[in-house]
């Protein structure tokens, strides 16, 4: 019986009898690989069926959400409104371009005054011209 005990040791250790084995090694025993219950699902295998045959198609998934997108795009649009009141502000140092923009201003004041006064006219007035033109068009025409 004892023999029979150092025999089963001997046919189990087989490879650990010699003295360069006596550590344990690993590719004797494999654990079996344990199933994802995720990757296991049907939802997930249609889903990842899907994303493989948009790739193909060139298709792909946007890479960023839309928050970090639009965050980016408003960035990139305030920075091309600054470069642009910086150009302006380059631009107007020049003496002689801000002595241009004074003068064109001058012209515009003077030639917008007379049509203010028009739109300050009381209502009444303007009703009567209004009947004014009405009334000589309408002689006009009975003149034809």
């Amino acid at each position: 019986m004892y023999s029979e005990i150092q025999r089963e040791r001997a046919d189990i250790g087989g490879l650990m009898a010699r003295p360069e084995h006596r550590e344990w090694n690993p590719e004797l025993i494999k654990p079996k690989k344990l199933l994802n219950p995720v990757k296991a699902s049907r939802n997930h295998q249609e889903m990842h069926r899907e994303l493989l045959m948009n790739h193909r198609r060139g298709l792909g998934v946007d890479s960023k959400p839309e928050l970090q997108r639009v965050l980016e795009h408003r960035r990139r649009n305030q920075l091309i409104k600054k470069k642009k009141e910086e150009l302006e502000a380059k631009r107007l140092q020049c003496p002689f371009e801000q002595e241009l923009l004074r003068r064109q201003q001058r012209l515009n004041q003077l030639e917008k005054p007379p049509e203010k006064e028009e739109d300050h006219a009381p209502e009444f007035i303007k009703v009567r011209e209004n009947l004014r033109r009405i009334t000589t068009l309408t002689s006009g025409e009975r003149a034809l």
